[in-house]
């Protein structure tokens, strides 16, 4: 039976040391997460891995990630939100630190080609299996202790623990690579064993839950309550995603910057889109009291706006500026989306929604890259452009959206 309890009470929130806790526990993957997003590109090239190879590992683990978060979630709904918010740090330790161990094997020449890519993406996809259950666990452990007039606010807030800890991460990043690429790779493994421990002894499990019927029907990405939620997301992250996963390619091909050097330019610029997006949700999203659906449209509005601007031939300020549209966009969509699809399914069902939603940025993180990463390839702008394109028809879908969720 699962461990957490849901209070229909129509003020019920989640205390400061619930909150605390999930946002410290999200808080360090995202630190995590952006250590690896500033390091692969560098850290590829210095073990000869082609900007394919690399995409291919970022795209096939967030296939797996994908996959296995419906999973974890609907896991969550049978044996409680805390273990698997427990498990999925525990994973992420573990998996990063592997993940680390193979580069290290390949800058000593201990291995190197084919075997290195297959090693290296077998281990990122295990991971993924393993760390999948932390977004989903707390996502649904939000929504059992938040009414509905608070669950926008609950989830905008623990948003705001990705982007910060896009935030720090980067800048953090920038500063461990001076003591070597793996190094920031070690510390990210050993910051998510802490958490994983302090969840396990601190966070509190609520009491069991007093349900009559439990949800017989399995969800899926189709379902009509959903499903435009879940593609706005979906082509929202494939865009992000694909420039993201080319733009430390971008940045060193453009302004001919070294290994090191690329780590810490594009750490600064993941910093920027982290800090509009952590000031869009905390000062926007979470104080938004209308509907979830017009802080999506707006959302997806800047996320086009960051590609146009970035799709255009410029300079380092000029990336910046797109960034910042795009960090915003996910800054005001992505807690709204969380929110709506709570808001438009059952009790016995937010483990298994908030499965799917936290599955679509990771499925945006399969396309995106290989997309970007192949028109990449072809030129440069056309990444850019590739992903307006796809953003373009987020919008649409979005302003095709009804309903008073």
């Amino acid at each position: 039976m699962p461990t957490d309890s849901i209070n229909p009470d129509d003020d019920q929130r989640l205390s400061g040391l619930q909150l605390s806790l999930l946002t410290l526990g999200l808080l360090t993957t995202a630190v995590g997460q952006s250590f690896i997003f500033a390091i692969l590109p560098p850290l590829g090239r210095e073990v000869d891995l082609s900007v394919m190879q690399i995409n291919t590992i970022i795209a096939s683990s967030a296939l797996v990630f994908s996959a296995a978060s419906p999973v974890w979630g609907r896991m969550s709904d049978r044996i409680g939100r805390k273990p698997v918010i427990v498990i999925g740090l525990t994973g992420y330790a573990v998996g990063n630190f592997i993940f680390a161990l193979i580069f290290d094997s390949a800058m000593r020449g201990w291995v190197s080609g084919s075997l290195l890519f297959a090693l290296i993406l077998m281990g990122r996809c295990s991971q993924a299996v393993v760390m999948s259950a932390t977004n989903p666990g707390a996502a649904a452990y939000a929504a059992d202790f938040s009414a509905r007039i608070h669950r926008t606010r609950a989830l905008a807030r623990l948003g705001t623990a990705s982007s910060l800890g896009m935030i720090i991460g980067p800048i953090v990043a920038g500063a461990l690579a001076g003591f070597g690429l793996l190094f920031p790779l070690y510390t990210a493994s050993f910051l998510a064993a802490a958490a994983a421990l302090l969840m396990a002894f601190k966070l509190p499990a609520g009491k069991p839950r007093d349900l009559k019927a439990r949800a017989t029907k399995r969800l899926r990405f189709a379902d009509p309550r959903l499903r435009l939620y879940l593609l706005c997301s979906f082509g929202g992250f494939t865009g992000f995603a694909g420039l993201q996963q080319t733009l430390g390619f971008r940045l060193q091909d453009m302004l001919s910057l070294t290994g090191t050097e690329t780590a810490q330019y594009t750490g600064f610029a993941l910093m920027v889109a982290a800090l509009f997006s952590f000031s869009m949700q905390l000062l926007v999203a979470a104080r938004f009291q209308g509907r979830p659906i017009t802080l999506i449209r707006s959302g997806v509005a800047l996320l086009l706006l960051g590609a146009l601007v970035i799709a255009i031939p410029g300079s380092f300020p000029m990336v910046l500026v797109g960034m910042a549209a795009l960090g915003a966009g996910l800054g005001l969509a992505v807690p709204a989306i969380a929110a709506s699809a709570s808001l438009a399914v059952s009790l016995e069902e937010q483990g298994a929604a908030a499965g799917l939603v936290t599955a679509c940025p990771a499925a945006g993180f399969v396309t995106g890259p290989l997309i970007c990463g192949f028109l990449y390839q072809q030129d440069p702008t056309l990444s850019a452009l590739g992903a307006a394109a796809i953003l373009f028809f987020v919008v649409i879908a979005a302003a095709r959206m009804r309903g008073n969720a």
